[in-house]
């Protein structure tokens, strides 16, 4: 199958799904960052003057300073609480939302609770996400290439645990990168197939990423699909792999 192929077997799935489809997928767009482009607030330590702060260019007084640097530690560890409950809200919407995709492609009837249904194995979601990127970023520090290509060989481990939420973070990165030995072009290629229509989302400011989003995962979904014909993972033989 090629890219055309899976990006038809994506359309199939959502004909008559394409509601449903974009709630899902903006449901788990919210599961990310939105960034505020407004006045900066510096903290900042002179050896002269001490603590100090601006808003802007406005200088503030070294008493009200001193209370923000305070308030600023305490929302720094509030932040960081918050973001590992995100981080971990996160993962577990990213096994359910392949679910979901996956429950498309297979001509099921997906339902929306789906994205929340793998709490029970929030720990696996947390370190599969989480060793993922550090895999990517590690290879990444030796160049561009091996750190793009380490992308591609775990991009599969959201739908592996989205079946087999019994495995092990470290088992579904390994059978990720079984399945993906030899076929990380085809998704490469699959994935650029969608350049113009991101283009068009770009001209849209962004609103056509409501379609292109559940399109995609669809798409990939069908990928994933296409390379698990077997029953289950462990009918399939083995494959050797690389240490990417």
């Amino acid at each position: 199958m090629y890219a055309a192929d899976f990006r038809a077997a994506a359309r199939r799935a959502l004909s008559g799904k394409w509601f449903l489809s974009v709630v899902a997928g903006l449901i788990a767009l919210m599961v990310g960052a939105i960034s505020y482009n407004g006045p900066e607030l510096e903290l900042k330590f002179d050896t002269q003057s001490g603590v100090y702060a601006t808003f802007g260019n406005i200088p503030l007084s070294q008493d009200l300073a001193l209370w923000i640097a305070g308030a600023a530690a305490a929302l720094a560890v509030s932040a960081l609480i918050m973001g590992l409950v995100y981080y971990t809200i996160g993962s577990v919407v990213t096994l359910g939302y392949a679910r979901f995709n996956l429950e498309l492609i297979d001509g099921g009837n997906p339902e929306l609770g789906c994205l929340f249904s793998y709490f029970s194995w929030f720990k696996t979601a947390f370190c599969a996400r989480f060793l993922t990127s550090l895999y990517v970023l590690l290879w990444s520090l030796l160049l561009i290439i091996p750190g793009i290509l380490a992308s591609y060989s775990y991009a599969l481990v959201p739908y592996i645990l989205s079946e087999r939420p019994e495995l092990t973070a470290s088992e579904a990165i390994r059978r990720s990168k079984d399945l993906m030995y030899g076929n990380r072009w085809r998704l490469f290629c699959l994935q650029f197939s969608f350049i113009g229509w991101s283009i068009l989302c770009a001209l849209t400011l962004g609103i056509g990423n409501l379609w292109l989003t559940p399109y995609s995962h669809a798409a990939t979904a069908a990928f994933y699909r296409d390379l698990t014909a077997f029953p289950s993972l462990d009918d399939r033989p083995h494959l050797p792999f690389s240490n990417q």
